[in-house]
């Protein structure tokens, strides 16, 4: 089994019987011994970014709302940077080399020439001590290596088939699974 890290991605099996998550790719933000954090990247919401936090729209990567985190305290907000340097600066929180999160609390201006995108998650998916590697053995998850450019996609839709195709070999495959097996 591959040890989730942060910076790695999470993709449900189809088979996952969790609503929450089903077909999700979820970035990894922090883990340790008292569990792990990451955000849904695939799920964009209705709100338009610039109507909740407009000082920070500008610098939204594309589409510019506020996106689905996951199912644990959906009122917590978390926004997700892709950084120019690692920025080791308070109010950020490096992820990986290229990817921090960042508090909405700071000046969007001053952030500005720091980042070449970011993403806003209201909400975020938590695993308590030991959840989520019993999740990954059940096989409800495959731990795959994930790109800087993955949070940031334009198109978050087809964020889950996208990353599994990449792979090659059988999940390849299950990029193509269908909604409903019992149709075919």
């Amino acid at each position: 089994m591959r040890e989730p890290t942060p910076g790695c991605l999470l993709v449900a099996n189809p088979l996952l019987p969790d609503g929450n998550f089903d077909r999700t790719v979820v970035l990894v933000l922090a883990r340790n011994e008292d569990g792990a954090l990451g955000v849904v990247l695939n799920r964009d919401g209705p709100t338009r970014l610039g109507s909740a936090l407009p000082g920070w729209a500008p610098l939204a990567s594309d589409p510019p709302v506020i996106f689905a985190g996951g199912p644990v305290n959906t009122d917590a907000v978390i926004c997700l940077a892709r950084t120019l340097e690692p920025a080791d600066r308070p109010g950020w929180s490096q992820v990986t080399r290229d990817l921090a999160t960042v508090d909405l609390d700071l000046d969007p201006a001053a952030v500005a020439d720091q980042v070449s995108g970011l993403r806003v998650f209201a909400g975020y998916a938590g695993w308590g001590p030991g959840q989520l590697e019993s999740e990954i053995e059940a096989e409800a998850w495959w731990v795959l290596d994930g790109k800087p450019a993955d949070a940031f996609t334009s198109d978050p839709a087809q964020l889950w088939a996208s990353v599994l195709r990449r792979q090659g070999g059988s999940l390849q495959l299950v990029a193509s699974y269908p909604d409903d097996p019992s149709a075919n």
